[in-house]
């Protein structure tokens, strides 16, 4: 087959190392429009369960990912000016840039060919005409989705707190947050290590906090050296690092939940986050998108032919991303509703921001949640009953809309 993969992120990447895997006479290329180690954002973070599906589908660049990535297994919140201290799973961080690399290398030891800076317009461009299939990985605004809209049938929801993706040269051994109130409201912050240099720093308030603190107004070198004197304990004195654009704006963004419909017309299909994304507060938008990979790889291999592999693909993520949209969509009303939550002691409110993936935890008050939960925990009836009800709850609530 000849395949074009536009968009050499994770997702396209990827994909193209699984298929030269599945059949090395595939001619692949992958056109990205951006110079090679060029890339939007920091590190990125994903839990065991993605490396070993990521082992099955290509063992060296899942140990080249394994061997370029740090751990963490506490999280740390730091509250007004209190610690508290949560013991989980262990979580694991990658530098884009690194990780992209890595792909990257992998994908042209196959024998897969990279086009960097080489912009794919929209679906009549040159380089398509012959493929046998067109991926379109080329991201939330992909321009082959939106010469299909009404096809692909997406829509998209906005969230409603402003959010900036920074990095800092503090490097945290643990997923840290710290939760500040000012005059104007909460602003808060997560932080997690990607490399021995770096860390990613995420800020996000309500849209009145933002407004009244002036971040809207400021450039982006006074928004850093600002929220570096605000979150200050966490930092330990390190700095923020931006876009390296002084005078303008910083870039704070409200998150754009996208979903469609369908996933392919004809021999074109969707990938990552040209089919969907995710609130980033659950972590999981690079292990989707490859995940997405995995299963189109699969299908292409198990099913007779593309138009059945693409059907399969489609309705196997659209299911199968289900938890996940849900666990994304309570966990961005959690943070939209902070309030609610900070009247708690800090142990107990972090102990709830662990459970914000919960349907059931908006609808009962606070103190309550947090008894049942820990009596939950030790009584096999109650956690028994929470998992029935949970998922009750999330199909009444979102069935009404």
């Amino acid at each position: 087959m000849k395949l074009a993969i536009v968009g050499g992120g994770p997702a396209g990447l990827y994909l193209s190392i699984l298929l030269k895997r599945q059949d090395p006479g595939h001619d692949v290329t992958v056109y990205e429009r951006n110079p090679a180690g060029s890339t939007y954002g920091w590190g990125v973070t994903y839990w065991a369960g993605l490396l070993d599906k990521l082992r099955e589908g290509d063992p060296e660049s899942a140990r080249a990912i394994a061997e370029a990535s740090v751990t963490w297994t506490d999280g740390v919140a730091i509250v007004r000016e209190e610690r508290t201290v949560h013991r989980g799973d262990p979580g694991f961080g990658i530098g884009r840039r690194r990780m992209l690399t890595l792909l990257a290398e992998r994908a042209a030891e196959l024998g897969v060919r990279v086009a960097y800076e080489h912009d794919i317009p929209g679906p009549d461009a040159p380089e398509l005409a012959g493929a046998d299939l067109v991926v379109a990985a080329d991201g939330v605004n992909s321009a082959l989705r939106e010469a299909y809209a009404d096809h692909f049938g997406g829509t998209v929801t906005s969230g409603r707190n402003p959010y900036v993706w920074l990095g800092t040269t503090k490097v945290f051994d643990s997923f840290s947050f710290a939760f500040k109130e000012t005059g104007h409201g909460w602003i808060w912050c997560y932080a997690y290590g990607f490399s021995g240099e770096r860390s990613t720093c995420v800020v996000e308030c309500s849209p009145e906090t933002w407004t009244g603190l002036g971040l809207d107004a400021r450039g982006e070198a006074d928004s850093l050296r600002f929220l570096e004197k605000l979150f200050a304990d966490l930092l330990d004195g390190h700095e923020l690092i931006g876009r390296d654009r002084a005078d303008e704006p910083a870039r704070w963004l409200t998150f754009r939940t996208l979903a469609n419909r369908v996933w392919h017309r004809g021999s074109l299909v969707l990938l990552g986050d040209a089919a969907h994304t995710t609130h980033y507060s659950i972590g999981a938008g690079t292990t989707l998108a490859l995940e997405d990979a995995l299963a189109l790889a699969e299908a292409l291999r198990t099913s007779a032919d593309l138009e059945t592999a693409l059907t399969t693909y489609g309705e196997r993520r659209r299911a199968e991303l289900v938890p996940a949209q849900s666990a994304a969509r309570y966990s961005a009303r959690w943070y939209e509703n902070l309030p609610r939550y900070m009247r708690l002691e800090p142990a107990r409110m972090f102990a709830l921001l662990g459970q914000r993936h919960s349907p059931l935890l908006p609808y009962v008050p606070p103190q309550l949640y947090y008894r049942l939960d820990r009596a939950a925990g030790q009584l096999e009836p109650l956690r028994r009953l929470k998992r029935w009800l949970g998922p009750r709850v999330a199909r009444a609530v979102h069935g009404r809309r």
